[in-house]
């Protein structure tokens, strides 16, 4: 259905139980209704209203006695072809762009602070895909988790530690683990991975190594998804718990942090982001990402001075987010983060 298949009074009824639910999150009643001086009709008349556009789906009922509210075919019918996206005062864009612009920063901690901001004036969670440099290595180590897992820890020359868990080949020994740590800090310290990875795959293929098979196992499997992939920054966990009323939804959202942390899931957001320019708008279910924890996501690309698409940022939140509002932020902050990157 569009937007314009809805009548004069239809339309008028959807929209302003569209904009209550945005604003209180609560079922909006026709008593409630007809009291708007603008829509000038009776609560009689208001409740034919409402049928028919439960009939259409794009209302229901959460209680037999309760009002309505939208569906999420209805908030997509609502963002498509009703929401008025506001633009930005001076102070607002002064404001994005002075915490985004502060000197000395390096662009780790500028997206670390355009998230955080982004998330405290949605009061939404802020998540950013930033570009992950590609720094020399200063240090690797294994340390064994179990049986079958063991975490790598990555230290770059300028100080950043990534931590990644990681499969162990079986039967792998300690010595053997201790083997591959030795050998990969010989090889990469003071290089990036992306220079260095090839000629261990190489060295690995011609059996120019003189290790055991398992150990070899272990670093070809790994080294091959090494470097050069996105990092994902998300703050303001927190704002997506605060109307979570059962325990099963708040499991649903700590799942949904889990899988954001998974690289796939983070390759599907930038692929998402980069589904033509601008900001895109994706409502519960609409993504599968989202559709059990019932949340949204409102996501702009950002580009370098090459025009390419090297991000995204963005926030999450209720479906019944103020998209007016957020839009232009998420759209604005994209824009001055791409202004930072060579």
């Amino acid at each position: 259905m569009s937007i314009q298949e809805l009548n004069e009074r239809s339309r008028a009824v959807f929209r302003n139980i569209v904009e209550s639910y945005v604003q209180t999150g609560e079922p909006v009643g026709s008593r409630t209704l007809s009291r708007i001086p603008q829509l000038d009709l009776s609560p009689a008349s208001i409740r034919n209203v409402m049928a028919d556009l439960v009939d259409a789906g794009l209302l229901y009922s959460p209680h037999t006695s309760a009002g309505r509210l939208p569906t999420q075919l209805g908030m997509r019918l609502f963002v498509d072809g009703i929401l008025e996206v506001g633009n930005l005062t001076e102070e607002e864009r002064s404001d994005i762009k002075a915490r985004c612009i502060i000197e000395g920063r390096n662009i780790e901690e500028t997206l670390s602070e355009a998230t955080s901001m982004l998330s405290g004036l949605s009061n939404c969670a802020g998540l950013v895909i930033a570009p992950k440099k590609d720094s020399s290595v200063k240090q690797i180590e294994f340390v064994r988790l179990g049986i079958d897992k063991a975490l790598v820890i990555i230290v770059t020359a300028n100080g950043m530690v990534e931590n990644r868990a990681i499969e162990l080949p079986v039967g792998l020994s300690d010595s053997a683990l201790q083997e591959a740590t030795n050998y990969l800090n010989a090889k990469l310290t003071g290089k990036s991975l992306n220079e260095t990875k090839s000629e261990i795959q190489r060295e690995l293929d011609s059996h120019q190594v003189q290790i055991d098979q398992l150990t070899q196992d272990l670093i070809s499997s790994d080294i091959a998804s090494w470097g050069g992939e996105e990092t994902l920054i998300i703050r303001g966990h927190s704002n997506l718990l605060h109307n979570v009323q059962a325990l099963e939804d708040l499991d649903k959202i700590k799942e949904l942090f889990d899988t954001l942390e998974e690289k796939k899931e983070r390759m599907k957001l930038l692929e998402l982001a980069e589904g033509g320019k601008g900001v895109k708008i994706f409502i519960g279910s609409e993504n599968n990402l989202f559709s059990l924890s019932g949340t949204s996501m409102i996501i702009s690309p950002y580009q370098n001075s090459q025009d390419q698409i090297v991000g995204a940022i963005g926030v999450i939140g209720p479906t019944r987010l103020n998209y007016a509002r957020i839009v232009p932020m998420v759209d604005y902050t994209a824009k001055i983060i791409g202004g930072l990157l060579d």
